[in-house]
C-alpha cells in the first residue's frame, strides 16, 4: 500500500496515480479509435456497423467484469487502508476465480447460439456473414480480456499503477500494429481486426502476470477459497459500475433497432463514428474515476475526510477540462471527426454523422461529471445511491427518453434524447451528492 494515499500532498498524489491511468485507457482509447479507422477506411461502413451491433452483448460481460473489478478493488482498498492484508488478498482470488468462471461460460453460450444472439441484437441479414467471423473470434478470447479488467484494477491497489498502465499501453500499441498487418496488408477485414485484439489482450495478461513476480506484492492469489464472503459484498458495492455499462449497451441496443427501422445499415455505421466519440470521453473520465476511487476508499477506511473532499474537487477540475475541450472540438470540427472513421464513398453515411453530432455534443459537458459523482459514492461504499446515478443516466432516461421521441419527433432529432437524459441525471446526482458529501462521512 502506497503510504502518499493517505497523508502525500493531494495534488501530486492524485496525479501520480490519474496519469498513469488515463495513458493506459487513453492507450487503449487509442487503439480503439485506430481499430474503428481501419475498419471504416479500409474495410466498409458496413463493418463499422457490424461492430457497433456487438455492443449491447459485450457491453453486458464486461459489465459484469467492471462490476467485480471494481466493486471489488474498492473492497480491498478499504481493507488496505485498516492493513488488513489477507481480507484484501481473499477479495482479490474471488473476484478473479469468479470473473474466469463468468468469461467460460459466455465464450460457450455465444458459440452454440451465436445466429439467436445476433438476431436478437437486430444485425440485418445482409451484414451477417460480415460479422459472424468477427463474433467467433472475439469470444473466443473473452476470457482474457475480462481477466485482464481484474488483474488491472486489483493491482494498482497494490501501488503498481506503473506496470498496470504498462501493461495497456503495449497491448494498445500492439493491437494497433497488427491492426494494420492484418487489415491492410493481409486483408483479412474484420476477422484481422478481431485477431489483433486477440493476441493483445494475451500480451496485456502476460505482462500483469507479472504482479506475482514482485517481492513485495500486498495481494496473493489462492485458488482455494473456504469461504467466498467477499463476492456478494464486491458485486453489490460494484453494482453502479454494472449498470453503467450494462444500461448503455441496453441504450445502444434501442438505439440500434430505431436506427434500423427508419435509416438502415447507414442509420447505425453513421452512429458508429458517435459511439467511438462518447468511448473517448468515457476513457478518459474512467482514468481520472480510476485514480479517484483508488485514493476515496483508503481515505475512506482510514476516515480521512478531508483529503477525500480534496482528492474529489481535484477529479472534478481535471473532468471538467476534458469536457470542455472535447465539445469545442465537436463543435468546430464535426466534418473532420466523421473522415476519419469514413471513406469518402460514405456520402450519406457522413452526412449522417455530422448531423448526429450538431444534436449530441452537450452530452459531453456533463457525462463526465455524473461518472464522477457515481465513482465517488462507490468508493465511500454507497452503492444503492451510486446506482440511481448509473441507472438515471444509462437506462431509464435515455430509454424512456428516446421511445417518446423517436413517436413525437423526425429522425435524427429524436436522438436529443441522449443529452438531455445526462442533464437530468446531473440534478439528481447534485441532490445525492449533498445526502453523502464528504463532510457527512464520519
Amino acid at each position: 500500500m502506497d503510504k502518499a494515499v493517505l497523508s502525500g500532498p493531494i495534488i501530486p498524489t492524485f496525479l501520480r496515480f490519474a496519469i498513469p491511468s488515463i495513458l493506459g485507457l487513453l492507450a487503449i482509447t487509442t487503439a480503439s479509435i485506430v481499430d474503428g479507422i481501419f475498419v471504416g477506411q479500409f474495410v466498409s461502413a458496413e463493418g463499422l456497423a457490424a461492430i457497433n451491433l456487438l455492443i449491447p452483448y459485450l457491453s453486458l460481460i464486461f459489465g459484469l467484469a467492471l462490476m467485480l473489478s471494481i466493486g471489488g478493488a474498492v473492497r480491498a482498498g478499504y481493507y488496505l487502508g485498516q492493513k488488513r492484508f489477507a481480507a484484501a488478498s481473499d477479495v482479490f482470488s474471488q473476484c478473479l476465480i469468479a470473473i474466469v468462471v463468468i468469461g467460460l461460460s459466455f465464450m460457450l453460450l455465444s458459440w452454440f447460439f451465436a445466429d439467436s444472439i445476433l438476431g436478437f441484437l437486430g444485425t440485418p441479414e445482409s451484414i451477417l456473414t460480415l460479422i459472424l467471423p468477427y463474433f467467433y473470434i472475439i469470444n473466443a478470447v473473452l476470457v482474457v480480456q475480462i481477466s485482464t479488467m481484474v488483474m488491472y484494477y486489483f493491482i494498482r491497489q497494490d501501488n503498481a499503477q506503473t506496470l498496470a498502465s504498462s501493461a495497456l499501453i503495449s497491448g494498445a500499441l500492439i493491437n494497433i500494429v497488427l491492426d494494420a498487418l492484418f487489415i491492410i496488408v493481409f486483408d483479412w477485414g474484420l476477422k484481422g481486426a478481431a485477431a489483433a485484439t486477440a493476441i493483445a489482450q494475451v500480451i496485456q495478461l502476460i505482462m500483469l502476470s507479472r504482479y506475482f513476480l514482485r517481492a513485495k506484492k500486498t495481494l496473493s492469489f489462492s485458488l482455494t477459497q473456504q469461504h467466498w464472503s467477499e463476492i456478494k459484498p464486491a458485486m453489490f458495492n460494484g453494482g453502479s459500475e454494472f449498470i453503467n455499462e450494462i444500461s448503455g449497451g441496453l441504450v445502444i441496443l434501442v438505439l440500434n433497432w430505431l436506427l434500423v427501422s427508419r435509416l438502415g445499415v447507414e442509420g447505425i455505421a453513421a452512429f458508429a463514428v458517435i459511439n467511438y466519440l462518447i468511448f473517448i470521453s468515457l476513457m478518459l473520465y474512467y482514468g481520472i474515476s480510476d485514480a479517484l476511487h483508488l485514493v476515496v476508499s483508503q481515505n475512506h477506511g482510514a476516515q480521512n475526510v478531508q483529503r477525500i473532499r480534496q482528492f474529489l474537487l481535484t477529479a472534478l477540475s481535471c473532468i471538467l477540462l476534458i469536457s470542455i475541450s472535447l465539445t469545442l472540438c465537436l463543435v468546430f470540427f464535426p466534418e473532420q471527426i466523421s473522415r476519419l472513421f469514413l471513406d469518402e464513398t460514405a456520402e450519406q453515411t457522413l452526412l449522417l454523422s455530422q448531423q448526429f453530432i450538431a444534436l449530441l455534443w452537450p452530452l459531453f459537458l456533463i457525462n463526465g461529471v455524473n461518472v464522477i459523482m457515481s465513482i465517488y459514492l462507490t468508493a465511500i461504499q454507497k452503492p444503492i445511491p451510486s446506482m440511481v446515478i448509473a441507472l438515471s443516466r444509462g437506462l431509464f432516461l435515455p430509454v424512456l427518453l428516446l421511445l417518446l421521441f423517436s413517436w413525437l419527433l423526425p429522425e435524427p432529432e429524436f436522438l436529443i434524447a441522449l443529452p438531455l437524459s445526462e442533464w437530468l441525471t446531473f440534478i439528481i446526482a447534485i441532490v445525492l451528492f449533498s445526502w453523502y458529501r464528504p463532510s457527512k462521512q464520519t
